[in-house]
């Protein structure tokens, strides 16, 4: 039987440390230029709450090559800072001296020289307990807001265009696309097989996907010029919503189900703390055998939290567990994170909480599968 670790394969809510490193290819003789920026960086990041330290790195072999690694408390107060607009503006500065950056995040699962006794029960409170098997699938989505009254003009371009390529390179695969609005909010939700920036960047160069996204500009609430590399880096890392929890049932088959995005605002600061709620509750459904829902993706930014579920059967056959508030304890305290301050109670008002919080689907779909 898969146990429930086994079927979480991504969680920022494991209370572990996180191991951060962006690997960096700076612009030809721009090492001293990125050096005093970085001093900048080093300088704010040590204030963040949650962080611990970094290091600064140059390859032996190339020295264009750099590598930052940073170490913090856990997952949630990082991803706190790097979704922020503090750290938006923080690392401008870097950008006119790097060609090319990647980042990854890793929770600390072992390790080894540690100078000072440290018991088992510390230890549980600092490293990832067991690995994460998963599926081999990583999760992202983005999100951004349209000119009010404009919501019909964008959902028909963004249903209308066509699928690019799903094969992205040997190791990289586009495996499934989501795009929901929500009023004048649009989430477009990617799982890929692989590299994830690979397949960001794929997407991004294919003609198709450039015309839809150059059609929809005029309506953007938030101006973008996509052949202005500093202005689309801008516009795409605000809009970057990470996906901080996945749990799956075991033996529910993609056939069987329907795909639904519950969109959750929440309180000013309360995101995380929504976000966190919602993931236990779904952990605890992906244990229960009656439970209709085969698979959860929480994604969260400051305070707007989706939850990405897939469902067998209707959505309203269990309103609550649809919510992900069952339970008059947790209905409770999840009323305590909602921006409007309250959740239903009785059938039926409960059913137009879910109504209201289901997002539109615009479309979606699934890569064929390889022959």
């Amino acid at each position: 039987m898969t146990t429930l670790s086994e079927r979480i394969s991504q969680s920022a809510f494991d209370g572990s440390r996180l191991r951060v490193v962006l690997l960096l290819d700076l612009h030809d003789g721009a090492q001293n230029q990125f050096l005093e920026a970085y001093e900048h960086l080093r300088n704010q990041v040590a204030s963040v709450p949650g962080h611990i330290s970094d290091q600064l790195c140059q390859s032996i072999e190339n020295p264009s090559q750099w590598l930052i690694t940073s170490e913090w408390e856990s997952a949630p107060p990082f991803l706190a800072w790097v979704n922020s607009e503090e750290h938006v503006e923080t690392v401008q500065p870097l950008h006119s001296c790097v060609r090319d950056t990647r980042s990854l995040r890793f929770s600390v699962l072992r390790e080894t020289g540690q100078t000072l006794p440290v018991t088992p029960e510390q230890l549980k409170g600092r490293l990832q307990a067991s690995p994460r098997l998963g599926d081999g699938v990583v999760r992202h989505a983005l999100t951004f807001t349209v000119k009010p009254g404009t919501e019909k003009k964008v959902a028909k371009i963004l249903s209308g265009y066509t699928s690019p390529a799903a094969r992205v390179d040997d190791g990289t695969r586009l495996r499934r696309t989501s795009l929901f609005m929500h009023g004048n909010r649009v989430v477009r939700a990617i799982e890929v097989q692989g590299d994830l920036l690979a397949a960001l960047r794929h997407v991004a160069r294919q003609p198709e996907v450039r015309a839809v996204e150059e059609a929809i500009n005029p309506y953007l609430e938030q101006d973008r010029d996509l052949n202005d590399p500093d202005s689309a880096r801008m516009f795409f890392t605000r809009a970057a919503l990470p996906a901080v929890h996945h749990v799956a049932a075991d033996g529910q088959h993609h056939a069987e189900l329907k795909r639904h995005a519950l969109y959750y605002a929440a309180k000013e600061g309360c995101g995380m703390a929504l976000a966190r709620l919602l993931a236990k509750q779904d952990e605890t459904a992906a244990d229960s055998p009656d439970s209709p829902i085969a698979s959860s993706t929480i994604f969260q930014r400051d305070d707007i939290v989706v939850r990405l579920v897939d469902v067998n059967g209707r959505l309203d056959a269990h309103p609550a567990l649809a919510l992900g508030m069952s339970g008059p304890r947790k209905a409770a305290t999840l009323a305590k994170l909602l921006a409007a301050g309250e959740v239903p109670t009785s059938e039926k008002e409960m059913a137009r909480f879910l109504a209201d919080s289901d997002m539109q689907l615009i479309t979606d779909r699934s890569a064929p599968p390889e022959s």
